[in-house]
C-alpha cells in the first residue's frame, strides 16, 4: 500500500512539473528565453553621450563675442590638435575646449571655403586644427618651451606681439575625406622641418620627397582658402590668414 502511494504522488508530481516546464517554454517563446541575454543586448546598444563643459576658458571667448564655426556651417569638421596630445608640444594645453570659434566674418568667409570645397568635390571636407588661441595659451606654450628665442619662433609667435590667432583672425586647416582622414600633405600638422614650407615644395617635389599628389592636395588647400579671403604663410602648409595684423588690431580686441 506504502509502495502505491509512492508511485501515485511520484506522477502528479512529474505532471505538475511537466505542466509548469511547458508553461515557462510558452512564456520564453512568447517574451523571450533568457532576461539575462536580452539586458546584456540593451546593454551593448546604449551609447553614453557625455555632457559638454564649457569651462572658464571657452567662456571667455563666448564672451568676446568669438563664433562656433560649426554653428555657421555645421559640414566642417573640427579637431584641435591643442586639445589633445597630437601636437608638437604633446600637451593638451586647451583642457575641455572641443570647439573652434573665429570672429563671425572670418567663420562666414571660411565657410565660402567650404563651399568652394564642396563644389569641387562633394566627398571632402575643411578639417580644422586650431582656430582662435587666447593669449593666455599662447604665453603658457611660450613659456614652457625651453629653448633659445630664436628657435622658439619656429613653434610659437611671441605673445607679446600679439599673433592673428590670438585675435581669432587665423585659422589651422587641412582637408580631409569623407571617413575624416586627413588628405596627405607630405608633412604633418606642426612639422617645423622645411619640407612643411609652400616656398620649399618644388625643391623637394624635384628631390622626389615630395610627390605630385602631395603637391596637389596643398594646392587644392591653398586654392578653396582663397575663394573666402585667406592667404596662406610660406612656412607651414596648414595656417591661413583671414586679416593683416594692423586690419585686425583695428577691427577686434585681441583674446586674453
Amino acid at each position: 500500500m506504502r509502495i502505491f502511494l509512492l508511485v501515485v504522488i511520484s506522477l502528479v508530481l512529474f505532471s505538475c512539473s511537466g505542466d509548469q516546464i511547458s508553461e515557462n517554454e510558452q512564456i520564453d517563446e512568447q517574451f523571450g528565453s533568457d532576461s539575462t541575454d536580452n539586458t546584456d543586448e540593451v546593454l551593448e546598444d546604449t551609447v553614453v553621450v557625455q555632457e559638454y563643459i564649457i569651462d572658464t576658458l571657452e567662456q571667455s571667448i563666448i564672451d568676446a563675442g568669438l563664433v562656433n564655426i560649426q554653428d555657421i556651417d555645421p559640414s566642417i569638421l573640427v579637431e584641435l590638435k591643442y586639445s589633445t596630445l597630437d601636437n608638437f608640444m604633446e600637451k593638451d594645453v586647451y583642457g575641455h575646449l572641443g570647439r573652434a570659434y573665429l570672429q563671425e566674418t572670418v567663420a562666414q568667409d571660411l565657410s565660402k571655403c567650404q563651399s568652394e570645397l564642396k563644389q569641387r568635390d562633394s566627398s571632402l571636407s575643411l578639417l580644422i586644427y586650431d582656430a582662435v588661441r587666447p593669449r593666455s595659451v599662447q604665453q603658457y606654450m611660450w613659456d614652457i618651451l625651453d629653448m633659445p628665442i630664436w628657435e622658439k619662433t619656429k613653434f610659437v609667435s611671441n605673445p607679446a606681439n600679439g599673433s592673428l590667432h590670438n585675435y581669432g583672425c587665423a585659422v589651422d586647416l587641412t582637408i580631409a575625406n569623407q571617413d575624416g582622414t586627413p588628405l596627405d600633405m607630405g608633412a604633418g600638422y606642426d612639422d617645423p622641418k622645411k619640407i612643411a614650407y609652400p616656398k620649399f615644395e618644388q625643391a623637394y617635389l624635384d628631390s622626389g620627397m615630395l610627390n605630385q599628389d602631395q603637391i596637389n592636395n596643398r594646392q587644392l588647400l591653398r586654392d578653396v582658402m582663397r575663394a573666402g579671403g585667406f592667404w596662406n604663410i610660406q612656412t607651414e602648409w596648414w595656417h591661413f590668414n583671414r586679416y593683416s595684423r594692423d586690419k585686425a588690431k583695428e577691427m577686434f580686441e585681441i583674446i586674453e
